[in-house]
């Protein structure tokens, strides 16, 4: 079932689409003035053959075949085209419409879900096909790519719209990559197509936030940013000032804020999407927006992607303008605490301990480890300004998750294994997977057995994602709550790279996840 899109919030994407991508010459190319010059580029699609047989095409490609007197089979031919995913070749020049036809392989057609690999392969085979064909004509200089929906139109947008995303705004204007316009060709399911779109450009636009560099996104710089994105789309946005954060007493936040001449900000963000009187899910973002480790000094080498310790934060921005998008019926409020943790003469000293708004004190025994500092004052206050009915934290935390999954999935904690399931199903259908870790007491007592203090910021052992989980369980204790550790999956991709993503750039996952996420609790009944 689809949902509807509001034509003043679709009206208001289009024109906005641009700014949050930096696809500067989607106008030049959208306008009159260049009809003559438009280069169009087609993506076909063609599965792997059953046994000995030849490889079959997709039925727009076998309508598209049948266009070129049979000119695509021919060259399926003769280039040994087998249809392995992603695998393919551009052809140039074989129709007067399109210069250019990147003939793709999709796998096996009609696979399905994959038990073992908790994925729907179907769905990603066409995000992979659709992502490698676009970025092919992409470099092929075509301005307008036309995509053969390959049976699941909406991830055959996701694809194709991550693949040609590119951060290049601060190179000179005739070095960057331009990225062409995207268009559904040969279908009519029209609806699926910009629900993929919204999605992908969600998570481009976290790709955008969490890449620009640390002095172009300092917490004011981010708190604009979110004005820019989600205002326009009706949310509501918030910005809280230090005076108000002093007011409100979150210690903990200032604790680590203080540390940097660039004042704190704290957001609190609104999306009402049904009655005002259902509770909302809570989304609550780390915004650390560079995190250099404080007193505790991480190596040079590397820091610079520390820039992307407000992944987190990126990644609620970028939801909830995608649920506004897709006009979901349902509450959603975000806040984000954002502050940079730098050295100075006024950073927090390692033993140092704070008294929180729950009356329990918490020692910062790692100024590296800020993170959990950082949002333990700000999430008891969202909980008890909002009462959510759910809270949902995502967060750049630890360097465990990632050395346990890599770039594989988003570590889970939750206390409820409704939920569990939730995001499970979210992630085998955006192909972006949440793996679940232990919230055990045995983690509990590693980081409350303690002397001197209540919480420590850094526990004792080696699990440092378990441990970092069960920190913020201590501030999340009656209700249902998710912790997703973004740590591996959320900041640059050095390994194991989604084809439709790029090497050594932040990722903005798990945006898509999230999103689906959302969709399933507003819409419990609807089959997706």
């Amino acid at each position: 079932m689809a949902l509807p899109l509001k034509p003043q919030i679709t009206k208001i994407l289009e024109q906005d689409v641009c700014k949050l991508t930096h696809l500067c010459m989607w106008k030049k190319f959208a306008s009159g003035s260049t009809d003559n010059n438009m280069i169009k580029g087609l993506v076909l699609g063609v599965y792997t053959g059953e046994g000995e047989q030849e490889p079959k095409l997709s039925v727009t490609a076998e309508k598209f075949n049948d266009r070129v007197n049979g000119k695509i089979v021919q060259l399926v031919r003769e280039w040994n085209i087998t249809g392995d995913v992603g695998k393919g070749k551009v052809f140039n020049n074989i129709d007067p419409e399109f210069r250019s036809i990147a003939v793709v392989g999709v796998g096996e057609q009609n696979v399905g879900f994959n038990e073992m690999e908790i994925i729907d392969e179907g769905m990603e085979n066409v995000r992979i096909a659709a992502g490698v064909g676009a970025r092919s004509l992409q470099y092929q200089g075509c301005s307008h790519i036309y995509i053969d929906d390959l049976e699941y139109p909406e991830q055959a947008a996701e694809g194709a719209s991550l693949a040609i995303y590119r951060y290049n705004e601060y190179k000179l204007e005739k070095h960057r990559t331009l990225s062409p316009l995207l268009h559904l060709y040969d279908s009519s399911d029209v609806d699926a197509w910009t629900r993929g779109l919204f999605k992908a450009e969600a998570q481009n636009l976290a790709r955008r936030l969490t890449d620009t560099p640390a002095n172009r996104m300092t917490p004011m710089h981010f708190a604009q940013s979110a004005v820019d994105a989600l205002c326009p789309c009706g949310v509501t946005v918030d910005v809280q000032s230090m005076e108000w954060i002093e007011l409100q007493r979150l210690n903990s936040f200032l604790m680590i804020a203080k540390g940097s001449c660039e004042p704190p900000v704290l957001l609190e963000i609104n999306y009402c999407g049904t009655s005002p009187e259902d509770k909302p899910i809570l989304l609550f973002g780390k915004g650390i927006t560079f995190n250099s480790g404080g007193l505790c000094l991480r190596s040079r080498r590397g820091m610079a992607e520390y820039r992307g310790s407000m992944a987190g934060a990126a990644v609620v921005v970028a939801t909830i303008r995608a649920a506004a998008a897709l006009s979901l019926p349902i509450n959603v409020t975000g806040v984000i605490p954002l502050c940079e943790n730098t050295p100075s003469g006024m950073a927090a000293k390692p033993g140092d301990v704070v008294a929180l708004l729950n009356r329990k004190t918490l020692s910062m025994r790692d100024a590296d480890k800020a993170g959990v500092v950082v949002m333990a004052d700000p999430i008891l206050y969202a909980q008890a300004a909002y009462k959510p009915r759910l809270v949902v934290d995502i967060a750049t935390l630890s360097k465990g998750v990632g050395q346990a999954l890599g770039g594989s999935a988003t570590g889970l904690f939750t206390n409820s294994n409704f939920i569990w399931k939730q995001f499970q199903k979210a992630g085998t259908i955006t192909g972006d997977r949440m793996w679940r870790l232990p919230l055990w007491n045995y983690f509990k007592k590693l980081v409350t057995n303690n002397k001197s203090f209540d919480v420590s910021n850094d526990g004792t052992g080696p699990a440092s994602a378990c441990l970092a989980a069960a920190i913020l369980h201590e501030f999340v204790p009656c209700l249902d709550w998710v912790h997703l550790d973004i740590r591996g999956v959320g900041m640059l991709t050095k390994f194991g790279t989604m084809p439709y993503l790029l090497k050594d750039r932040m990722t903005g996952r798990p945006t898509r996840t999230v999103i689906q996420f959302l969709f399933q609790m507003a819409c419990p009944d609807t089959k997706k």
